[in-house]
């Protein structure tokens, strides 16, 4: 199948499970992860109605976006290093991957300089795997109630990584962790975050049954990884 084939499959996926779980199919957005594909095949999906991509690296997305056109935008969903801040405000109109209050400092500044309120969710690490980025869950509130003091950012949600197992019970509890954990840090902090950016090509079910609102699909859009 195309690109857009795979695209609309994934999305009558997701209807049908937003149906099952009474949710409103409209509340969820996904995310094309384009990670590792050439511009060109970015710019196919676009051609086809596509309009939102994810980039792991702000390097890659650097160099990558300048050749596209027509209508789109692009999240950071991969790691962001604090060196890299300036480039990926620029680039991004949500970064999902803040993990320190220090790296929420410099994207801060590099927005303050451009006149922009940049878009972030906080990384939490859900499932405790040490190879994973993102804050632990008990520690999010601080980094959360810290952030708000920066007046050129927007914590519009959270964002987790499922962990990597077949156990679809863990999976469940680390995406269910984190819709409670935004609950919470919602309630203590008197503040509205509504994104929950959890699941990919495959858990995107499990995550939309446990309330995600952004899903980052790559492999289910465009095959496997280019190496």
């Amino acid at each position: 199948m195309s690109i857009i084939d795979n695209y609309n499959h994934i999305k009558a996926k997701i209807d049908a499970i937003a149906r099952t779980t009474g949710r409103d199919a409209r509340s969820i957005t996904i995310i094309a992860v384009s990670k590792t594909f050439p511009a060109q095949i970015i710019q196919e999906a676009i051609d086809n109605g596509i309009t939102l991509f994810g980039e792991n690296r702000v390097q890659e997305a650097k160099a990558k976006i300048p050749q596209l056109h027509g209508s789109f935008t692009f999240h950071l969903v991969g790691h962001l290093q604090s060196n890299k801040a300036k480039d990926a405000v620029k680039l991004f109109e949500c970064i999902h991957s803040i993990d320190k209050l220090s790296t929420a400092i410099e994207v801060d500044k590099e927005a303050k300089k451009i006149n922009k309120i940049q878009n972030i969710l906080i990384e939490v690490n859900t499932s405790g795997e040490p190879s994973k980025f993102g804050v632990e869950p008990e520690k999010a509130f601080e980094l959360c109630k810290g952030i708000m003091d920066l007046h050129n950012l927007n914590c519009i949600g959270l964002m987790t990584v499922g962990p990597l197992t077949d156990d679809r019970n863990r999976i469940r509890d680390a995406f269910k962790q984190l819709n409670l954990l935004k609950e919470d840090i919602n309630q203590k902090l008197g503040i509205s975050m509504q994104e929950l950016s959890m699941g990919m090509s495959g858990d995107f079910d499990i995550a939309i049954e446990e309330g995600a609102t952004m899903v980052r699909i790559g492999t289910a859009i465009f095959g496997q990884r280019v190496s």
